[in-house]
């Protein structure tokens, strides 16, 4: 018995109207404790059998019951999007990264960290902030080709996550979206505001790497590009560290 509601739907199987009735007192259950991948997966059953039974056993199914199963798959969809998804920049979280990450035969990642994104809320308020972090990964996001995807790691942290990418091809997309930020009209949000991002590169590996290590990789060399002054993008070609854009005066300076 599945919600110790007295009654187990393999044992009215003789009954469909009672087999229905089962599997919607089942759904009811799991849907008030919040459980909503098995109350879906009930009334989606009891929807089936009624369906399949033949046309003297077939039980009326009221448009209410319906109406249930299609909001039970709304609200079961809506959970799990939600629980993959950062509340303020609406973009995939850790959680959802971390998952990914494990999946992926070692994708090229770049650690993306906005630059003193601490006076920003100090000098402008935290909401010009919160605006700052929604903006920032809509840029983001636009530099990614299809297939890539955006997961705020933490704080004012992103990764970009690009598969199949070879190392020229995923040092290009961080420059650009390094790029489209320093780039953008940021006056249309605050007066006075501008706003930069420093990128670390951690490329496909030739083999198979643990997702720690890269973004380790990844980290290490976000800080190399803060110290080279910021608003840089930091990556390794043939394990010597480049920086770009290289045309720029590199002051070193305090992190972050």
């Amino acid at each position: 018995m599945e919600a110790g509601n007295g009654a187990h739907p393999q044992k009215q199987a003789h009954d469909p109207s009672g087999l229905l009735a089962a599997h919607e007192s089942i759904a009811g259950k799991f849907a008030t404790q919040g459980d909503w991948r098995r109350a879906y997966e009930h009334l989606r059953a009891a929807l089936e059998l009624a369906r399949s039974a033949t046309a003297c056993t077939r039980p009326h199914i009221p448009e209410q019951f319906r109406l249930e199963v299609e909001q039970l798959r709304r609200e079961r969809a809506q959970a799990r999007r939600e629980s993959l998804t950062d509340s303020l920049t609406a973009t995939y979280n850790r959680r959802y990264l971390d998952r990914r990450l494990a999946d992926l035969p070692s994708p090229s990642v770049a650690l993306v960290d906005l630059d003193l994104f601490k006076d920003i809320n100090d000098r402008f308020g935290h909401q010009v902030g919160d605006q700052v972090l929604q903006r920032v990964v809509g840029l983001l996001q636009q530099s990614l080709p299809p297939g890539a995807f955006c997961a705020r790691y933490g704080g004012e942290e992103f990764v970009l996550v690009i598969p199949d990418a070879p190392a020229g091809t995923a040092v290009s997309i961080a420059e650009r979206a390094r790029a489209k930020v320093a780039e953008y009209p940021w006056e249309r949000v605050q007066a006075g505001l501008s706003v930069t991002v420093s990128v670390g590169v951690a490329p496909h590996p030739q083999h198979p790497a643990d997702p720690r290590e890269q973004l380790d990789e990844a980290d290490s060399l976000l800080y190399a590009a803060k110290r080279a002054g910021r608003n840089i993008v930091a990556f390794r070609d043939n394990g010597d560290l480049r920086l770009l854009p290289t045309l720029r005066a590199h002051a070193a300076g305090p992190c972050p």
